[in-house]
């Protein structure tokens, strides 16, 4: 029995579209399921070189919440790629200003370091309310 090999156009027939709603979910718990959702991993076909995955779309993220202290202790960086340019905002700061990049940061974290991962975070649509322009697709609502 050979191993199955899925190949890009049915990787491309058999996509879908699934509505995750974060309000009071925990960051890396819904990090780590909407970026198995990403890769592919929940179908049986799943081949690790193919981008087979799902498009998510997230809502409610401002509703997401952090355990212990990390509002107030955990730091997300940028750098401005100029000298002195690195800037730092805590999770508290960055949830309040733009909660979508706290997610996205999340779930990119969880992807392997490839081209291909740069290629599925295209496929994560977060938004901070509850509206999203997507009802076109046809998501699915999905209860992780």
């Amino acid at each position: 029995m050979k191993t199955f090999q899925m190949k890009t156009k049915e990787a491309l027939d058999q996509r879908q579209w699934y509505v995750v709603d974060a309000r009071g979910k925990i960051l890396g718990r819904l990090a780590s399921e909407v970026a198995r959702i990403l890769r592919g991993k929940h179908k049986a076909g799943f081949t690790p070189h193919v981008d087979g995955g799902d498009f998510v779309i997230v809502v409610n993220a401002e509703g997401v919440k952090l355990t212990g202290k990390k509002l107030a202790q955990k730091v997300y960086y940028r750098h401005s790629e100029y000298p002195g340019g690195l800037r730092e905002m805590s999770a508290g700061k960055l949830l309040a200003r733009k909660p979508e990049a706290m997610i996205r940061a999340a779930v990119k974290g969880m992807l392997p370091k490839n081209r291909l991962s740069r290629k599925l975070v295209t496929k994560l649509k977060v938004y901070a309310g509850p509206d999203h322009p997507h009802q076109a697709q046809k998501p699915q609502m999905l209860d992780l």
